[in-house]
């Protein structure tokens, strides 16, 4: 059975850090895209940022660059999210996914997500 697993979400005050974790399973995903996105209360998911499966390239939203990193180590399937200092506004829960694709913004590309982890920023 194929999952995502993400963890590393909490409250964190304004300006502060987090690293968000994704561990994959059931199959390896070194030939995956991989993407976070999340989702604020009464708001559509969005893309926060996506890595190709070499790590070669990434992309990221505007509202993150410059304050979030992704990576990945295909070694242990898994994929990281740090998030610097962060904003009120970054609230929400935030989903990892995996994509056949070399390297992708769109939702509709990716195939596997996880369950999601919540992280609230205080102000």
């Amino acid at each position: 059975q194929v999952q995502l697993v993400e963890s590393g979400g909490g409250l964190v005050q304004a300006g502060g850090s987090l690293r968000l974790s994704c561990a994959a399973s059931g199959r390896t995903f070194s030939r995956d895209a991989m993407g976070w996105f999340r989702q604020a209360p009464g708001k559509e998911r969005e893309f926060v940022a996506a890595i190709s499966w070499s790590g070669g390239a990434t992309y990221y939203a505007d509202s993150v660059k410059g304050r979030f990193t992704i990576a990945r180590d295909n070694a242990k399937n898994t994929v990281y999210l740090q998030m610097n200092s962060l904003k009120p506004q970054d609230t929400a829960v935030y989903y990892c996914a995996a994509s056949g694709m070399k390297i992708t913004t769109a939702q509709a590309s990716y195939d596997y997500w996880g369950q999601g982890t919540q992280v609230t920023v205080s102000s």
